[in-house]
């Protein structure tokens, strides 16, 4: 029997460590929103995110951390993000953080559709029926038609549409791009973009808890990034896609912590069909395609 190298137990382990960073965002994010503007919130997680990125990678790249040969996409990129940033934002405002993390998860699915419908990409049946199976769990989890259908499920689909986008188009830069110039100019984009609102909503926190938790957010959404990038250097994308999941596990925990909140049984169930669908499919797709999945983030 074949025993997993260190370097594969160390990508495995920067994987676990990096979704559980945006569980931890997830969390503080529901719990910023009932105190500030979520759009200033969501301005000073991309400052934090862009500063901090660049301060570590300037000196060592210098000028050329910024140079791109798609300025054009490298824009209509961080729009996507910023765009799925601001869904995931109000969506945990309104939803639990473990039924939100769920929904949003079938992402990788929904690239599989619009890969198929834009690139061309030939579908196998086996995931097409993976695609149905994982839309059944999300109806499980939303239940039209009960009292836990509710018109803020709005957020985590339309997080769905601008993130399954956003995946689509960094598939496509991968080729010619760098990653680590990719998310810093991401950070930068974002910054802006948020600063055109800031006159709007600006209000300094005054607390210094508030101030920490703005901190925390920021932080690690930017550890959880590069721990991303450590990961895949250290082993294939085959290995490490299907535990992108864990983190519907680390949500519902924080959602248990931070508020209490334990998913239904109905739930539960809708939960776990989304999760075994989506690593099912996560996993096919890097075997089939080299292509890595990257887990939905805020």
């Amino acid at each position: 029997m074949k025993h997993p190298s260190a370097n594969t137990l160390a990508g495995i382990a920067y994987v676990v460590l990096s979704v559980a960073c945006f569980a931890v965002l997830d969390t503080v994010t529901k719990n910023v929103s009932a105190s500030i503007s979520l759009m200033l919130a969501l301005w000073f997680r991309y400052l934090i995110q862009a500063v901090f990125s660049t301060v570590f990678f300037f000196p060592k790249r210098g000028m050329a951390l910024f140079q791109t040969e798609h300025p054009r996409f490298q824009l209509a990129r961080g729009v996507l993000l910023f765009g799925s940033s601001m869904c995931a934002f109000y969506g945990l405002k309104y939803l639990p953080v473990g039924e939100f993390t769920a929904i949003a998860s079938i992402t990788p699915l929904v690239v599989t559709l619009m890969a198929a419908i834009s690139l061309g990409e030939k579908v196998r049946k086996l995931r097409w029926a993976l695609v149905l199976c994982a839309f059944a769990g999300t109806m499980v989890i939303v239940r039209p038609g009960s009292q836990h259908f509710d018109w803020v499920l709005i957020f985590p689909l339309m997080l769905i549409l601008t993130n399954s986008s956003f995946q689509l188009l960094t598939r496509k830069m991968t080729s010619t791009e760098d990653p680590i110039t990719m998310n810093v100019l991401t950070g930068w984009v974002g910054t802006l973009l948020g600063a055109l609102v800031l006159p709007f909503v600006w209000e300094l926190p005054t607390d210094w808890q508030l101030w920490l938790q703005l901190l925390i957010m920021g932080s690690f959404a930017t550890v959880g990034h590069y721990l991303l990038i450590m990961a895949f250097a250290k082993a294939p994308a085959t290995v490490l896609t299907p535990y992108f999941y864990t983190q519907i596990a680390f949500a519902m925990l924080g959602g248990w912590l931070m508020f209490d909140h334990v998913p239904d049984q109905w739930t539960m169930v809708g939960i776990g069909i989304v999760a075994l669908c989506g690593a099912l499919g996560a996993w096919l797709t890097v075997r089939e395609s080299r292509i890595a999945v990257m887990p939905v983030e805020s």
